[in-house]
């Protein structure tokens, strides 16, 4: 079954799909102003303005209207009269507000598009592959770079430059790299400060190929470490090693998430380990499946998803090791495989 075939089989109310990243998953259209009416007989309808009218226009197995820029404007004239499922997550309030003063009675539902992209196609597999490899070889460069003496921002310019020379479309994220006591912030801002000898630096980096993700991160130490970040080091990679075997088809979320946890909280670190344990991977480098403590999701062949624990002091330091994941039919292969040795950096 084709991906709307799929789609259309699920539904009892035609789905407005107003996502930008649903619409390139569903059609292979990537526009900031289109919109997908998919039928529940799978009937599809296209809707964008004039400037992706050649693109659209080209796009099979769909009917395609040409409209004003304001898409959801129109669609409220022509749906008029009709109930109509609404993408929850990415619909505004204004736009649900102009569909109902059009007459369109708009049924909120949430992730049904997104269940489907969780699941990952052999094509979609081959290019998160190819993301993680790329992503194996800008860490190799990465190890042999100097850290010590140059900004964090220097360093994640280097790392953007370097991806795109590589051959990525584009960083996925924007570049982490934390030295120090700003290591201790999981989702750190780069600074222009000069990173400093004698400590841990967290490198999260991912790049964009064919449209699909990658998310990998690394610590390094520029020099001989003090003992609590040597300890803390050897403690998140013992906790990504749990996590990582825990991951498989049939595992809840939640319990993936516990079993990383663990180590880290009979160590007495577990309040400095404040996220999630991973996410979902795709065309988005965060979405379904989720890996954390109230995650109702269970893996299931298909799935790519980060394993990531981290422990974070404040005033101190801090540490995550991160890999990217395909769960499989019978366990879960790691698709980033760059060493989680502690390697030392100049």
């Amino acid at each position: 079954m084709t991906r709307l075939e799929r789609l259309a089989a699920g539904l009892e109310d035609p789905l407005l799909v107003t996502s930008r990243v649903n619409v390139r998953y569903l059609v292979g259209l990537d526009s900031s102003n289109a919109a997908l009416l998919v039928e529940p007989d799978g009937e599809t309808s296209l809707f964008t303005d004039s400037r992706y009218a050649l693109r659209a226009g080209a796009v099979q197995g769909v009917a395609f209207r040409q409209t004003r820029r304001n898409v959801v404007g129109e669609l409220a004239e022509l749906l008029a009269g009709r109930r109509v499922g609404v993408e929850g997550a990415t619909l505004t309030v204004a736009q649900w507000e102009t569909l109902r003063a059009g007459g369109v009675e708009p049924v909120l539902t949430q992730g049904v598009v997104e269940r489907l992209r969780a699941v990952k196609d052999p094509g979609e597999i081959d290019a998160l592959r190819a993301a993680a490899a790329l992503s194996d070889l800008l860490f190799d460069e990465l190890a042999r770079q100097r850290f010590a003496g140059r900004t964090e921002r220097e360093l994640a310019w280097w790392i953007e430059r370097r991806f795109r020379e590589l051959g990525a479309e584009k960083v996925a994220f924007d570049v982490l790299v934390a030295a120090g006591v700003n290591g201790a912030s999981p989702h750190a801002e780069v600074r222009d400060v000069p990173i400093p000898p004698g400590t841990l630096v967290t490198v999260d980096a991912g790049c964009v190929v064919d449209g699909y993700c990658s998310d990998c991160t690394r610590t390094f130490a520029t020099g001989e470490l003090p003992g609590q970040l040597a300890e803390i080091y050897a403690l998140c990679r013992q906790a990504q090693q749990a996590g990582l075997d825990a991951v498989g088809p049939g595992v809840g979320g939640r319990d993936a998430d516990a079993a990383s946890r663990n180590p880290i909280q009979e160590a007495g670190y577990g309040e400095a380990y404040g996220h999630g344990m991973g996410h979902g991977i795709g065309l988005e480098v965060h979405e379904a499946p989720a890996l954390r403590p109230e995650s109702e999701d269970v893996l299931e062949a298909g799935n790519v998803v980060s394993v990531e624990p981290g422990i974070y002091l404040p005033g101190v330091g801090g540490v995550r090791i991160e890999d990217q994941v395909l769960v499989t039919e019978h366990g879960a292969e790691r698709l980033t495989a760059f060493t989680k040795d502690l390697l030392t950096v100049g």
